[in-house]
């Protein structure tokens, strides 16, 4: 335990600590529903088989699961090489010039409505400690809390997105072309709905926005490219 949670007993958790993996969940989710019921959808809208949805459907949920994974492994990682520059910098200037850091830090402290000279004595006290960790949180902003992890958020990513992806398939089970067409578009609305009713709970946010959202993205994406389907169906491509 450490000492801050000695003093405070009522020591808090904050949502902020599982936003990179909590962000890369939700949006893994919502795509997953989305993009593999719309394929689904436009495929069955053109008039195929039920093997060309489900063969359509896995190749979507396969790769939609890669790209989401690479996309966040790519981009997560972009930001561990800003951090990583930045801590540097960081590094390069307090052992250049240690006195005008310690200046700039006292500064800061004084821009947050901390007096002069108090401000300075936080300043000194905290580079005598950790003067890299007092920069880096306190100028840049950067945190344990905030650290970027691209694999958590890969993994997140791409479990989402399957898990996602795989409600649509329950649209099959209704007999009939058209009624499979409205049961995975049926399907997909309801789990849109409750990814974002869930999203919104563990990120502490209202609830009837951020499930309008999604309900609508959706709903629309879906609504198109049946459209597509039913235009390849229709000219006979």
């Amino acid at each position: 335990m450490s000492f801050f949670e000695m003093m405070n007993p009522h020591a808090e958790t904050h949502r902020a600590e599982h936003a990179g993996w909590l962000r890369a969940a939700v949006l893994g989710a919502n795509d997953g529903l989305v993009s593999t019921a719309s394929l689904m959808v436009g495929v069955a809208a053109s008039g195929t088989g039920t093997s060309a949805i489900v063969t359509a459907g896995i190749a979507g949920l396969a790769a939609g699961s890669l790209a989401m994974a690479a996309g966040e492994y790519v981009s997560v990682s972009s930001q561990v090489d800003v951090e990583r520059a930045d801590r540097l910098k960081e590094e390069r200037e307090l052992a250049e010039d240690p006195e005008a850091e310690l200046a700039e830090l006292a500064g800061i402290y004084r821009e947050r409505g901390v007096p002069a000279d108090l401000a300075m004595q936080v300043a000194v006290a905290l580079h005598e400690t950790d003067p890299l960790a007092a920069h880096l949180r306190d100028e840049l902003g950067h945190s344990e809390v905030t650290t970027a992890r691209p694999m958590q958020a890969a993994l997140a990513s791409a479990a989402s997105f399957l898990v996602g992806g795989l409600l649509p398939f329950l649209g099959l089970l209704a007999p009939g072309l058209t009624a499979k067409l409205w049961a995975i578009f049926g399907v997909t609305l309801l789990g849109l709905a409750v990814a974002g009713v869930l999203g919104a709970r563990i990120a502490g946010t209202t609830v009837l926005r951020p499930a309008l959202r999604v309900l609508i993205g959706g709903g629309l994406a879906m609504l198109i490219t049946a459209g597509v389907g039913q235009l390849a169906h229709v000219s006979g491509v």
